[in-house]
Order: C-alpha cells, then structure tokens, then sequence
C-alpha cells in the first residue's frame, strides 16, 4: 500500500503566535547583548579623570626631575671647563717658575761658568701682516762683571712650494747686508726686533744665533712653540 502525498494537518494559531513571539524576544535580546557589550568596551576604554590627574601628576614629576639633571649636567660640565682652565693656568705658572730658576741658575752659575746662552725665544704675530715681532733672552756668567758684545740673528725654516726652505737673517728683515741686532750686557739682556715671512710660506723651527767676544750661542726652537710663549707672556703682562 503507497503511502499519501499529501498530509493534512491543522492549522494552529497559538503554536504560530508563540513563534513569533519567541523570534521577537530573541531579536530584542540580541540588540541588548549588543548594547551591554558595547557599554563594557566604551567603559573600558573610557579614561578616568583620576587616573589622568594621576599620570599628569607623574609627567610633571618626571619632566622636574629631567629638568633638574640637565642643569646639574650644565653646572657639571662648567666646573669641569673652569677646572681645565684653571690647571692650564697652573701649568703655565709652574713652567715659568722653571724657567725663571734655570734663568737665575744661569746667571748664578756657582763653580760652573758658561758662555753665552739663548735662554728664551717668544714671537708674537703683528696684526694684518706677516710680521712677526719677537724677543731673545741671552745669559752669561763666564765674565762677571764684564761687557759681553756680540750679534743675534735669526734664521726660519719651513715649507714653501712643496718644498723645505731656510731663511736667513737677511730674507728676514730684508736688508741684503744685514749680520744681525748688536747685544752688549754683564749678565743677561733681552733683544726686540721684528721679521717678515713671505706670503706661501709656512714656519716650522726658528733658530736663534748669538756670535760675540763672549763666545757662540746656536739654539734652535720649534715655531708654534715659540709662539704659545709668546702669547703667554702676553697674557702675564
């Protein structure tokens, strides 16, 4: 026997409202899940006005604290250059000393005589030019008590062109017949003058030449040397 196509069954009106009823309820549950998950996550993600004044209070306090090791660093850093100056400075005084003792110890001499000697050499550059004015220290104490007489002179080397050239006394001062500036002195006496370097060329030692009837005196400097003195002596006097 085939069973029927067709099943007729009927129709209720209540089992229909409740199923409506049900997807209402649960479409409106939906919508308020949705609402309550929305509200936690604003909320969460909402900032507390304590905790704003709390990290604006800590923000402070760390910009403070930047604020005050920058200055320490600042006041650091100034002490240290005063310190460095001040040990140059110390420095300075404790070379002059030594060589005002190895001046005074020259001239004093005790047993030991010696001919004339160039103690010292300065150079000082003269503004706007090439000129170069300079001071020679010489000493003696093999005649006490007598004159010394004698020439001092200068010869300058360094590069010019590529190449290691020395000038003498006369490219110096530029006088072809020129031997040198005359000395007479006892003990010790300090000679001034003045030298000009060509244009191109670049001083590397100076040599300081003494030649008289106390003898001959040949000592050589380096020319920065030689002019750091110089601008020390400047600045002593």
């Amino acid at each position: 026997m085939n069973p029927p196509q067709f099943v007729v069954r009927q129709l209720d009106p209540e089992r229909a409202r409740r199923t409506r009823l049900f997807l209402a309820l649960a479409w409106i549950g939906s919508i308020a899940i949705a609402v309550v998950l929305a509200a936690l996550f604003v909320s969460r993600h909402e900032r507390d006005p304590k905790v704003d004044v709390a990290a604006n209070t800590e923000v402070e306090a760390l910009k403070s604290r930047i604020a005050v090791l920058e200055r320490s660093e600042q006041v650091a850093k100034a002490a240290l250059v005063e310190l460095q100056s001040t040990l140059r400075d110390r420095e300075e005084e404790i070379a002059g000393v030594r060589a005002d003792l190895a001046f005074y110890g020259r001239l004093v001499g005790g047993a030991r005589r010696e001919g004339i000697a160039v103690h010292a050499l300065t150079l000082e550059p003269v503004s706007g030019s090439r000129a170069w004015n300079f001071s020679a220290t010489l000493t003696q104490n093999f005649r006490r008590g007598s004159e010394t007489r004698g020439r001092l002179s200068l010869a300058v080397s360094g590069i010019r062109d590529g190449r290691l050239v020395t000038l003498g006394w006369a490219e110096l001062v530029q006088q072809p017949q020129g031997s040198g500036i005359e000395y007479a002195f006892k003990y010790f006496q300090q000679i001034n003058g003045t030298i000009m370097l060509p244009e191109g060329f670049e001083p590397n030692r100076v040599r300081a030449m003494a030649e008289g009837d106390g003898g001959r005196a040949d000592q050589e400097f380096s020319w920065n040397e030689a002019a750091k003195a110089g601008e020390t002596d400047d600045v002593r006097k």
